[in-house]
């Protein structure tokens, strides 16, 4: 067995575990009832986010495409739920999870889709160009793949500066194929820099599903070729994929190097709306939101007492408002003006 795999658990964590205490080589993580509230809260934001995104674009408010992220929320939240101020991220074309997650302002990302001068990037990058560098993401990225060289770029600055600090990449089971992915895990092994892989296996690269474009079940076993650590695990269960992030991310901030985490998820809805989703069957997208993320977490709070009915009702209320608010403040803000175009623009 390779002597720089670390140690983490191949099976669910149960809400028992998770909601008491969770043990790491340094010291015992206490995940109390704000922290679980909070994990839920964030995972309907990003679902209440998307649907008015989806809604807005069918209605014709903005213009370009979008890739949602419903169905994969546990990851976004789970992985930078464990995250300290200075640690960043690289994101993909389906990123608003990523953003939202890294406590970005939804208002300011709604701006953004909508191509408002209020947005991130000023209206100029739309849905596959949301970045906020000073809150950690350095960016959702339209390229297959192309955020993972960044990651690697990001963690060698850190290496090299001598800080502590952990860049979390987020990419698709897609772009596993692609020389990036094998270019940039050759680097970072190499270099041994403190970055964690996050590989969200939803199935399907755009429309052709994992199954006939690799060999493999478990796409972690792609980083034995690179003598780093890997493991596949649950990515419905936000508290499997929290505790299997506090110890990669742990395990790469004090020098044991990556890791490459497999999330096995799903995508509710086409990878993007042209995406007329004939390669999967209704039956198929039915028969996976029996386990849907929300859903789940959402027992476990009933189950262990955490939350009631009357409690959830309000924080989707409450949440649902905040994202209505978020789509008033992307119709009201202003267009970008003329003389915006080259601002910004670097040669």
């Amino acid at each position: 067995m390779n002597e720089k795999k670390i140690r983490t658990s191949e099976h669910p964590v149960t809400k028992e575990e998770a909601l008491r205490s969770v043990s790491s080589r340094s010291s015992n993580v206490h995940i109390d009832k704000s922290e679980a509230i909070s994990l839920y809260k964030t995972m309907l934001r990003i679902r209440y986010f998307e649907l008015a995104v989806e809604k807005a674009l069918e209605n014709g408010e903005f213009h370009g495409t979008t890739h949602l992220y419903n169905g994969q929320e546990a990851v976004a939240v789970g992985v930078c739920s464990e995250l300290r101020t200075g640690d960043m991220i690289t994101s993909t074309h389906r990123g608003h999870g990523h953003s939202i997650a890294m406590g970005a302002s939804v208002r300011k990302m709604m701006a953004e889709i909508y191509g408002k001068a209020t947005g991130y990037s000023k209206g100029k990058g739309g849905s596959m160009h949301i970045a906020d560098v000073a809150g950690g993401n350095l960016g959702s990225n339209g390229i297959v793949g192309g955020g993972i060289p960044i990651a690697v770029g990001a963690a060698l600055s850190a290496q090299m500066q001598r800080k502590e600090h952990v860049t979390i990449c987020f990419f698709g089971d897609g772009a596993t194929n692609e020389g990036s992915f094998h270019e940039s895990l050759n680097l970072a092994s190499i270099w041994n820099v403190p970055v964690v892989f996050v590989c969200e296996n939803n199935k399907y690269g755009m429309s052709s599903s994992i199954d006939v474009m690799t060999n493999i079940t478990d796409l972690s076993k792609r980083a034995d070729a690179y003598g780093i650590s890997g493991i596949t695990i649950d990515g419905n269960d936000v508290l499997q994929v929290k505790q299997t992030a506090r110890q990669a991310i742990e395990h790469a901030r004090f020098g044991g190097g990556p890791t490459l985490i497999e999330a096995k998820t799903y995508r509710y809805k086409g990878h993007s709306r042209s995406d007329k989703q004939v390669y999967r069957s209704e039956r198929e997208v039915a028969a996976y939101k029996k386990r849907d993320p929300i859903e789940l977490f959402e027992r476990s709070l009933l189950e262990g007492n955490i939350l009631d009915e009357s409690n959830i009702v309000t924080m989707k209320d409450i949440v649902k408002e905040e994202i209505n608010d978020a789509v008033t403040f992307a119709r009201e803000s202003e267009e970008p003006t003329e003389c915006e175009l080259y601002r910004d623009v670097y040669a």
